[in-house]
């Protein structure tokens, strides 16, 4: 990573939120190999450049959607300034950045995805006036566009206002005069908090944590039924998925020579070549790796006779994200013990999925995957019934451990904020996607069990569509049978 002309740090995040264009100056390195900049380069650096500004910009696709999610905020908070931050770079280490996912109450309102981003609301008669809040153009005279670490020639073009507001269908403003703005207002505020602590400190004596948690929760509840445009993402988000699970495939066998690194790397691959990234960190989980749920070290070996677990969600770029797992036999062919646990997980799959439909209770689908896990344990013998008494107890859970699913969306844990009520205790409707992922557990060092289930790890995870008349499985595209995992991964191997 070059540092030729020791770009300044981000000016943009400070703690007390942008700077003013009077306020940035040229940050030098410690060490840097130049010590200033001369007047004479720095004259020569305003000039010489070309018009570039793109002009009969269209729409962004869910321009639609967006301003009419913004019309639902506006009818529940009558009278009241909402205030939604993208958020800020934040440090990965000394001055590089991780690199910028915007929130996705911002993302959801605006479809605009920069960071230090921040959507307003500012209460007109009926309603509101919306604003979009954005960093303009670098700026050529000053030099900040060459000379900041985020100026443009470091880290690439940002549209103009003027370029915003034609893509996203909202008037836009410079961001670095919004804090100031904001300490001046009247009247009542709510924010989404953990974003942007600039903004935040600006609003200090003005919000509360009680009215800011109804705004998030407001909003996550706005994303529990999905529009057309939101289930078609998720769809892309799928097939991409699928791909990428079948990419894993053709190369176990570099898996085998290396580590289960290769199999995240080769998923990673078709997420950044098709979406925007991976949806959450991978789950390659190998051998007795697998009984570890949110296995992301990823740095096992992988061996033939084990098991695969693999837990990828490929990203869009409108950030939407699939959520799909598969226990795969990393040599082809299930031995007779991992498909006696494979066929019972994969049987109380069915059941799960069979009670997602409109109307249903939300737990349903969990209880009915529930049943049919403690059913085989109890026949197996691992665990003293009846049935009854184990899932009264909650018996089961030493090996199936987690809940049976959750809603997905634009995060994977989607609607997370939601009221218990709306959620958890609430009915499904037509709209909703939510995972299905019943799991058996067996840890190599569980002595309540026979030898041979010790260290074997089973989950099986789609993604499915409420619809009108029942469900749709949007992961289709992946064998679930294990008799049909085994004739696909053969053909691909072929």
């Amino acid at each position: 990573m070059s540092d030729e002309l020791n770009p300044a740090v981000p000016d943009s995040a400070t703690a007390e939120g942008p700077e003013t264009e009077s306020e940035e100056t040229v940050k030098q390195r410690k060490n840097g190999l130049y010590p200033g900049v001369s007047d004479e380069l720095a004259e020569n650096m305003k000039s010489g450049w070309a018009d570039t500004e793109l002009r009969d910009l269209k729409p962004i696709e869910q321009a639609g959607h967006t301003a009419r999610r913004r019309a639902a905020l506006s009818a529940r908070f009558p009278g009241e300034r909402l205030v939604i931050p993208a958020g800020n770079l934040k440090t990965r280490s000394n001055d590089t950045e991780y690199p910028f996912r915007a929130s996705v109450e911002y993302a959801y309102l605006t479809g605009n995805q920069t960071e230090d981003g921040v959507l307003v609301l500012e209460p007109r008669g009926d309603g509101h006036e919306a604003t979009i809040y954005l960093l303009p153009r670098s700026d050529r005279e000053n030099g900040e566009f060459w000379l900041s670490g985020q100026g443009e020639l470091w880290v690439g073009r940002r549209h103009s206002l003027t370029e915003s507001e034609a893509l996203y269908g909202i008037p836009a403003s410079d961001v670095r005069e919004l804090a100031d703005r904001l300490r001046e207002a009247t009247g009542p505020v709510r924010v989404v908090r953990g974003h942007d602590a600039g903004i935040e400190a600006a609003l200090t004596d003005k919000v509360t944590a009680e009215r800011d948690e109804e705004l998030r929760v407001f909003l996550s509840e706005a994303r529990l039924v999905k529009d057309e445009f939101e289930v078609g993402e998720l769809q892309k988000a799928v097939d991409s998925t699928v791909r990428g699970f079948e990419d894993v495939v053709k190369v176990l066998d570099k898996a085998e020579a290396t580590s289960e690194r290769y199999i995240e790397g080769t998923f990673f691959l078709r997420a950044r070549v098709e979406g925007n990234d991976v949806g959450y960190g991978s789950i390659c989980a190998a051998g007795p790796h697998a009984c570890t749920l949110h296995w992301v070290r990823n740095d096992g070996p992988v061996r033939s006779g084990d098991l695969l677990l693999l837990d990828a969600g490929v990203e869009t770029h409108t950030l939407y994200t699939a959520d799909v797992t598969r226990t795969l036999p990393v040599d082809g062919t299930y031995s007779e013990i991992q498909k006696k646990i494979y066929d019972a997980v994969y049987d109380a799959q069915e059941a799960g999925i069979a009670a997602v439909k409109p109307g249903a209770k939300y737990r349903d689908f969990h209880d009915a995957a529930q049943r049919v896990l403690a059913e085989r344990l109890v026949e197996w013998g691992l665990v003293e019934g009846p049935v009854e008494r184990v899932l009264e107890l909650g018996l089961q859970r030493r090996w199936t451990l987690h809940g049976t699913g959750h809603m997905l969306g634009m995060d994977v844990h989607d609607c997370a904020a939601a009221r218990t009520e709306t959620y958890v205790d609430g009915v499904l409707e037509p709209g909703m996607v939510l995972t299905v992922e019943p799991g058996l557990y067996f840890q190599a060092d569980d002595l309540t069990v026979p030898e041979e289930y010790r260290g074997i790890g089973v989950r099986i995870e789609d993604d499915i569509l409420v619809t009108e008349d029942g469900n749709r499985n949007l992961s289709d595209g992946l064998p679930r049978r294990s008799a049909d995992v085994e004739a696909w991964m053969a053909s691909l191997k072929g």
